[in-house]
C-alpha cells in the first residue's frame, strides 16, 4: 500500500485518535489540571511508541515534561527535530462555548474543541505522518521530536532543557506546526514571528476597601486610576507612548511592505467574521502591516472591585491588569518589559502606588527563504495543494524560535495549518477536517524535498 492509501484507509482511526487527545483537558496555566495534562504528555508518548519512534522518553523538568522520542535511520541523513506542545490555553468562559471544550464534536468539517488547532491537532499530523512513512517505508530523514506541555505560559523549561541536551537535541533543522494559512485555496508559510513581553500591573489605592459613598470623591479609586494610565498609553495615532518603545524597531522596507500588500485580504470579510463595523490601529499601516510588522500593546485582562452578582457600593483598595506586548525584529523582551515598568511608575499620581510584575515573553523572528527548510516546506505545499504558498508574516508569538536559534544554532521552519477564523484561545475553537488531513499528506512530502535538498 502506497502512503497516500495509507492515510485514506486510516482517516477515521486518526481522527478518533485526536478526540481522545482532545479530552484531556491539559491546561498548562491551572494546577487543578496538573494531572490531566501529564496525561497528556502520556498519551503523546505512548502513540510515538505506536508509529515507531525509539527512545521515546518523559523528560522531567522543573514543570511538565517533555515528550521526547526519535527514530534515527542513517547518520548520513539530515536530521529533523519535530516541535510542538500539548497543553492548552484555559477554556474560561465555558459558558460561551456551543459544546462543552473537552466533549469534541465534528460540526460542518471542522473538529470543535480546547486544543484542536493550537496544537494538538497540529502536533497530532505529525505523529500520524511519521506512523504513515514508517508503516510504508517512506521516511526521508532522521527525525527527533520534541513535545512540551509549557508553551501556553511561556515554556519557562524548554530553554533549560534545550541547553542541558544539546547532544540529544542535534539536529539540521525545527520543523514546527504551530501557525495559520492565508485560506484552505491560499497556502502560506510564516516567515516571521512577533516577540511578546507580558506584565501584570497592580494600582493600590487605600490600605482597605472603603464605602463608596463615605469616601467616594475624596479619595483616588485605583480602577478608575488604572483605567486613566492604560487609556495614555496610546496617542490619537494609536502610537504606543511607552518611552523609548519605538527606539529599535527595524522599519520594514518600502519593497517588502509593497510584496505584502500583493497578500490577498478583504476587509469587509475580516469586518464581518469578527462582527465589527470598523477597523483600529496604528496610523499610516495596513490591517496585514498592522498584525505582522508592527509592534502593539493590548489589555488581555482588567478586574478591581466587586464583580459578583447584584451590587455592593464599594471603593475598590486596588486594580489589576495583565497587559501584552507583541514586538518586531530588533526589539527584545527583556528591553521592553523594563521601559514598559520604567515608564508605568514614571506615570503613576501620587494618590497610587503602582506594581509590575513580569510574565513571560520572547524575542521576534525573521527566516530566510531562500535556504533548504523553507524551499522544501514551500515545494511541499505546492505539491499538495496545487499552488505556490505565499511568505507571509504572523502576528502571533512563539518565543521557542529564538530559543532554538541561540541554544541549538537551527532555523525553524514555519508550516502551519490552521486558519485564523479557527478562534484560537477563544470559545468554540476548532480546526478544520480538511486541513488535519492535508497536514498529514503534506509532512512527508517535506522530509523528502528537505533530504533532496540538503
Amino acid at each position: 500500500m502506497d502512503r497516500q492509501s495509507y492515510i485514506q484507509a486510516n482517516q477515521d482511526r486518526f481522527l478518533e485518535e485526536l478526540k481522545e487527545l482532545l479530552r484531556i483537558p491539559s491546561v498548562s496555566a491551572d494546577s487543578s489540571f496538573k494531572e490531566d495534562t501529564i496525561k497528556a504528555a502520556e498519551y503523546i508518548k505512548a502513540k510515538l511508541i505506536e508509529a515507531g519512534a525509539d527512545n521515546v522518553e518523559l523528560c522531567e523538568t522543573a514543570g511538565y515534561p517533555i515528550v521526547y522520542g526519535e527514530k534515527i535511520i542513517d547518520a548520513s541523513w539530515p536530521t529533523v527535530l519535530v516541535y510542538g506542545h500539548y497543553d492548552v490555553q484555559p477554556a474560561t468562559p465555558y459558558e460561551l462555548w456551543t459544546t462543552p471544550p473537552f466533549e469534541p464534536e465534528i460540526r460542518d468539517g471542522k473538529i470543535y474543541a480546547r486544543g484542536a488547532c493550537d496544537d494538538k491537532g497540529q502536533v497530532y499530523m505529525h505523529v500520524k505522518a511519521f506512523e504513515a512513512m514508517m508503516q510504508t517505508n517512506t521516511l526521508n530523514c532522521n527525525v527527533k521530536f520534541m513535545i512540551e506541555g509549557e508553551e501556553e505560559v511561556g515554556s519557562p523549561n524548554l530553554g533549560p532543557f534545550c541547553i542541558a541536551n544539546k547532544e540529544k537535541l542535534k539536529a539540521d533543522m525545527v520543523l514546527i506546526s504551530d501557525t495559520s494559512m492565508i485560506a484552505n485555496d491560499i497556502p502560506s508559510i510564516d516567515v516571521g514571528l512577533r516577540g511578546l513581553s507580558y506584565v501584570e500591573v497592580e494600582v493600590t489605592g487605600p490600605n482597605r476597601d472603603l464605602h463608596s459613598g463615605v469616601y467616594g470623591g475624596a479619595v483616588a479609586n485605583p480602577v478608575n486610576v488604572l483605567c486613566d494610565m492604560i487609556s495614555s498609553l496610546h496617542d490619537e495615532d494609536r502610537r504606543i507612548t511607552v518611552e523609548g518603545f519605538y527606539d529599535n524597531v527595524l522599519e520594514t522596507s518600502a519593497s517588502d511592505r509593497e510584496a505584502m500588500a500583493k497578500t490577498p485580504f478583504d476587509l469587509d470579510e475580516f469586518k464581518n467574521d469578527l462582527g465589527i463595523n470598523d477597523i483600529q490601529g496604528e496610523n499610516g499601516y495596513s490591517t496585514i502591516e498592522r498584525t505582522g510588522i508592527r509592534p502593539t500593546l493590548d489589555v488581555n485582562g482588567i478586574w478591581g472591585g466587586y464583580i459578583g452578582e447584584g451590587a455592593k457600593t464599594v471603593l475598590p483598595s486596588k486594580a489589576y491588569a495583565k497587559i501584552s506586548m507583541r514586538l518586531v525584529p530588533n526589539q527584545t523582551g527583556e528591553e521592553i518589559t523594563a521601559k514598559f515598568e520604567k515608564h508605568f511608575n514614571k506615570i503613576a499620581p501620587p494618590f497610587v502606588t503602582v506594581k509590575v510584575t513580569p510574565h513571560h515573553g520572547g524575542n521576534p523572528v525573521l527566516t530566510p527563504t531562500d535556504g533548504a527548510e523553507y524551499q522544501a516546506a514551500a515545494k511541499a505545499m505546492a505539491t499538495t495543494f496545487g499552488k505556490d504558498p505565499i511568505p507571509t508574516r504572523g502576528g502571533g508569538s512563539i518565543p521557542i524560535v529564538a530559543l532554538f536559534e541561540a541554544e541549538l544554532g537551527l532555523k525553524s521552519v514555519l508550516m502551519g495549518f490552521g486558519l485564523d477564523s479557527d478562534a484560537l484561545h477563544s470559545p468554540n475553537e476548532h480546526y478544520g477536517l480538511f486541513n488535519f488531513y492535508k497536514g498529514i499528506e503534506t509532512i512527508p512530502y517535506f522530509f523528502q524535498y528537505y533530504r533532496e535538498m540538503k
